[in-house]
């Protein structure tokens, strides 16, 4: 019996550390991305999101969304990741590795925020396919 808790642990370890893993890189990258929109870059956020966010809203609809919003909050004062929930599906979108990755974060014009980029693996990088800001 010690023996069989003992593979059954060994074989966890792994699968904990993957998910850690792609937890950590989503996030990494969920922040590369919103830097861009930080920076004012949102037409780049656009290119560099995955094709399923690309298909359904255009570059310059995106640009035209986003831009009155984050200049209605004003900058970015702090951004905290506060969790990530990893899946294999959502609502509305085909199968595959999803991201959800949450921030707490503080603009200049409301101090309490939660921002929520989803993101997909898509060709061996995680790139978003939804963004939202609450």
């Amino acid at each position: 019996m010690k023996t069989l808790l003992a593979v059954i642990f060994a074989l966890l370890i792994p699968t904990a550390a993957l998910a850690a893993d792609a937890s950590q890189q989503a996030t990494d990258s969920a922040k590369v991305w919103l830097a861009l929109i930080d920076a004012g870059n949102t037409s780049q956020s656009w290119k560099d999101a995955a094709p399923l966010f690309q298909s359904r809203i255009s570059e310059a609809d995106w640009v035209k969304a986003v831009k009155p919003i984050r200049e209605s909050l004003g900058a970015v004062v702090s951004r905290a990741p506060a969790g990530v929930d990893l899946a294999k599906a959502l609502p509305g979108a085909p199968d595959g590795d999803y991201a959800v990755v949450h921030f707490k974060t503080k603009f200049a014009k409301k101090a309490d925020a939660t921002e929520t980029v989803t993101m997909m693996m898509d060709g061996g990088a995680w790139k978003c396919v939804g963004y939202f800001i609450k």
